[in-house]
């Protein structure tokens, strides 16, 4: 395990709206607010077409392959994620969601492109005093947290 320490900063209740791409949203927002770190909560609905990456093909391949599940309809959604700096000092924000529709459910990272259907709303926690990075880790194509 690798760690580090960081202080809470300020308190962001955001909503999306109708048509936003969740990751530019909220990544766009970060740099407008000169955030570097955070952690967030997100809740509400995402529109059929938004797109996840929803694991690998094979647990044992180098390099990875991820897959990638798109929504067929409306689903409602729950999800957390992060914000730390890439290799450029810009915000990068890794969020899972779990989105359900009648007994279904599907989780998947954002990064693909999710469409907020109507609303969704977003408590952001930012993180100070944070030197935390996403560093390109060549093995495994991930932008890795290094703390």
């Amino acid at each position: 395990m690798k760690y580090s320490q960081a202080k809470g900063g300020r308190i962001f209740v955001m909503r999306l709206e109708h048509g936003d791409i969740v990751h530019e949203e909220i990544e766009c927002f970060a740099g407008r607010e000169s955030i570097q770190a955070a952690a967030l909560i997100i809740v509400g609905g995402a529109d059929k077409g938004s797109r996840f990456v929803v694991g690998p093909e094979d647990g044992e391949e180098s390099p990875i392959i991820p897959m990638e599940c798109m929504l067929k309809s409306v689903h409602e959604i729950s999800g957390t994620g992060t914000i730390f700096p890439d290799d450029k000092g810009n915000p990068k924000l890794h969020m899972h969601m779990a989105c359900g529709r009648k007994e279904a459910t599907m989780t998947g990272c954002v990064r693909r492109g999710v469409r907020v259907w109507h609303i969704m709303e977003v408590i952001l926690f930012e993180l100070t005093e944070c030197e935390a990075r996403r560093i390109l880790d060549q093995g495994t194509g991930f932008a890795l947290l290094e703390p």
